[in-house]
């Protein structure tokens, strides 16, 4: 069942609530929304152990989309669902959805604990070897009305897919007007990530326990990037999965959470 928590500006937030135990909020991460992503496989995994909720970042499936954009505005989204499940919950990131609730945290979102899955503070994207502005990049392309354009920026150059990645996307039909509906908020994301570089002072303001997780198949700047959060973040903890991609498995990552939760 949809309810909505009713953001600082104003903006409804869609998110679904599963499960009986200590409460626990998921954040997705970019391009990813309840009906689209890891959050509700992984929901229905632990409803046994918490009260999972995990909800629509704004822009995204049933959330709306008060502009202009600014990524404070998703620190008070994530703060306005924890306070409509009861104001005292476990947060767990993936990916982006990890970098944005490690920085609510450090402006002041309460939460009980914090885990993030492959935060990517990855360095600054480069195409041909030279930097560009992702956020810039991005928008031009959404501007001109191609989302699909933007969908294929995002998963070659800036996540280093294969170039056939956005072609492959194209021929399952459903899934990429899936993606098309969400590319909109892929600026978000770069916006949120800080450059991709880890925002040391920001995350020195953290004052909750931390677990920091990172796949045994990540690459060498993921790694990195887990670490050097892990080291930014006071008292944090940091695990390697083994074999886990950036697609971790729910049964490979239940046991971290369960153990940290505890």
């Amino acid at each position: 069942m949809t309810e909505f928590a009713t953001s600082a500006d104003g903006t409804r937030i869609a998110y679904t609530t599963i499960g009986t135990g200590p409460a626990l909020v998921l954040v997705d991460g970019a391009m990813c929304y309840r009906e689209f992503g890891p959050c509700k496989s992984l929901a229905e995994h632990l409803s046994d152990r918490y009260t999972v909720t995990y909800y629509d970042r704004r822009g995204r499936g049933g959330s709306g989309n008060t502009l202009p954009y600014a990524p404070e505005r998703e620190f008070e989204d994530l703060a306005a669902v924890i306070e409509a499940v009861g104001g005292d919950a476990f947060v767990l990131g993936f990916s982006s959805g990890g970098g944005l609730a490690l920085r609510s945290a450090a402006h002041g979102v309460p939460m009980r604990k914090l885990a993030s899955y492959e935060a990517p503070f990855v360095g600054q994207v480069h195409v041909k070897g030279k930097p560009v502005d992702s956020v810039a990049e991005l928008t031009k392309r959404l501007d001109a009305g191609r989302p699909d354009q933007a969908i294929g920026f995002f998963m070659v150059d800036m996540v280093g897919g294969p170039w056939f990645m956005p072609i492959m996307m194209r021929l399952m039909g459903k899934v990429f007007t899936q993606l098309k509906a969400v590319a909109p908020t892929l600026p978000y994301d770069a916006e949120l990530m800080t450059g991709f570089e880890v925002p040391v002072e920001e995350m020195a303001r953290i004052g909750i326990p931390t677990l920091v997780m990172v796949g045994g198949k990540a690459k060498p700047n993921m790694v990195r990037a887990v670490q050097d959060v892990a080291a930014a973040v006071p008292g944090a903890a940091h695990r390697l999965l083994p074999g886990q991609t950036h697609m971790v498995k729910d049964e490979a990552i239940e046991p971290e959470l369960v153990e940290f939760f505890r």
